[in-house]
């Protein structure tokens, strides 16, 4: 078995980041050195990474930045930091957050100093962050314009409708029309942007490739097929469907205390948005494919099985289908068996 190679990281540096400033803490061994404040700009970045080669000994090679994922607020360390070829950690806030223990007070020193010590503490296990591709940022910049004209669309049409039943039908028909062409320019721009989506994907071979595998699972569409690219960063950074599972929210656990049993449940610590597109499409798979409508009316017919318990299992199942496909380079086949001449 190969051994997990070991990491002698002589320097380790917390950056709290947020939209307008940095806050940089530097441990060595177990020692917070300093701590400095410094703008979220690119000159000011590259300032801080002056002082840092006037450490005794200092390399990047030989220092862990760890920061919490605050999404593009990172953008320009992170840009920086790649240029310089060190080893960058990424971390979920609540990773850090549940690590420390009970806590009390909060400031932007104090959180760069207990992401420092995290890093220090925990950098054998730590998983060096890997920037995504040009074209899956492009990617996911185009899902979240399209995630926000949705919800422009929802607010438009959905109190319009609720207030049909509650107000005379001349005034119903006038508030529609007043709302009429700003719901139509919505729509339009969301065609627009699934246009972009469709040629980003058609102009890049990996992307379109991927696509087309996960998109062959029955009732898997493109937006759940971009979706899930992304977050698993071309299944770089989630490559198990287990995993997967759990980051989506759908994979249930056990909860038990002595004789206390309860039932398993999904946990609340999930990405919501990707949880929503899988059960679209468990909705669509218990009704047209076959296979998985036979098996949701087993359940809950003959066995008696919650519905959203059963269609739980659906979402799985999807997950298990799309995992196995990708890892192994094929398109989905209903009767498929690698143990097949």
């Amino acid at each position: 078995m190969d051994k997990k190679k070991k990491r002698n990281f002589k320097y380790f540096v917390g950056i709290d980041v947020s939209k307008n400033k940095l806050d940089y803490a530097v441990v060595f061994g177990k020692e917070l050195l300093f701590h400095q404040e410094s703008k979220n700009q690119p000159e000011a970045i590259t300032v801080f990474m002056g002082k840092l080669r006037e450490l005794p000994g200092f390399t990047f090679a030989k220092s862990l930045f760890c920061m919490e994922d605050t999404g593009f607020y990172c953008n320009y360390l992170l840009h920086i930091l790649k240029t310089k070829k060190a080893f960058v950690v990424v971390e979920n806030p609540i990773q850090i957050k549940n690590s420390i223990g009970m806590i009390r007070g909060k400031n932007d020193k104090d959180d760069a100093v207990r992401i420092a010590m995290y890093a220090q503490k925990n950098s054998a296990e730590l998983r060096q962050w890997v920037p995504k591709r040009t074209a899956v940022s492009n990617l996911d910049k185009l899902l979240t314009i399209r995630e926000r004209l949705l919800r422009v669309a929802v607010a438009l049409r959905v109190p319009l409708n609720e207030q049909a039943s509650f107000i005379g039908r001349n005034e119903s028909k006038l508030y529609g029309k007043l709302c009429e062409q700003g719901i139509k320019g919505v729509k339009l721009d969301i065609n627009g942007v699934d246009q972009s989506i469709k040629q980003l994907i058609d102009t890049d071979e990996h992307l379109k490739k991927l696509n087309a595998i996960i998109t062959s699972v029955p009732c898997v569409g493109v937006i759940t097929a971009m979706q899930i690219i992304i977050t698993t960063n071309e299944f770089k950074d989630i490559r198990c469907a287990k995993k997967f599972a759990c980051y989506s929210g759908v994979a249930p656990f056990k909860k038990e205390s002595g004789l206390i049993v309860r039932k398993s449940r999904v946990s609340h610590l999930a990405n919501k948005n990707m949880k929503r597109l899988l059960h679209l499409c468990a909705l669509g798979a218990v009704r047209f494919d076959g296979e998985l409508r036979s098996y949701y009316e087993k359940k809950t017919l003959t066995e008696g099985k919650s519905k959203m318990l059963v269609i739980n299992a659906v979402r799985n199942k999807l997950i298990a289908r799309i995992f196995a496909c990708v890892n192994q380079d094929r398109y989905f086949q209903k009767d498929y068996s690698k143990f097949k001449a």
